[in-house]
């Protein structure tokens, strides 16, 4: 069992420039996935290319869009939208009121990943994040 709020201010919580997310399940707890909470801030634009994951996303709350940046196409996300980025899709998330996604990642997550320059989160071990 884990509550969001004990996550804050821990190792399962991550912070960026435009995002926070909060881990409830990583790679070691040995579910083949991670589940994370993540709020993107107002007003922000997020480019982002998971090469290396595969994701689902479901917004519980707030209102943006994403953008498909291989096609131009443009979708709303709000409370009640799935999105998956299932072929490593090059993407945009671009924020109007401050979106809460609940996130599953394959592969799993170990904690400390943030964004690449290239949008994406890398490939990280246990072992890599500890030292």
């Amino acid at each position: 069992m884990r509550n969001v709020d004990d996550l804050a201010g821990t190792d399962r919580e991550t912070v960026a420039e435009t995002w926070r997310s909060r881990r409830f399940l990583l790679a070691g707890d040995g579910m083949g996935f991670s589940f994370h909470e993540t709020i993107m801030a107002a007003g922000t634009e997020t480019k982002m290319w998971y090469k290396n994951h595969l994701e689902a996303v479901y917004c519980v709350g707030g209102r943006g869009t994403i953008e498909d940046l291989a096609t131009g196409e443009v979708h709303e996300i709000r409370d009640g939208t799935m999105y998956a980025l299932n072929h490593h899709d090059r993407h945009v998330i671009r924020v109007d009121e401050d979106l809460r996604l609940i996130c599953v990642f394959n592969p799993p997550c170990v904690g400390g990943e943030t964004h690449d320059e290239d949008g994406a989160y890398p490939l990280l071990s246990q072992e890599e994040l500890i030292g």
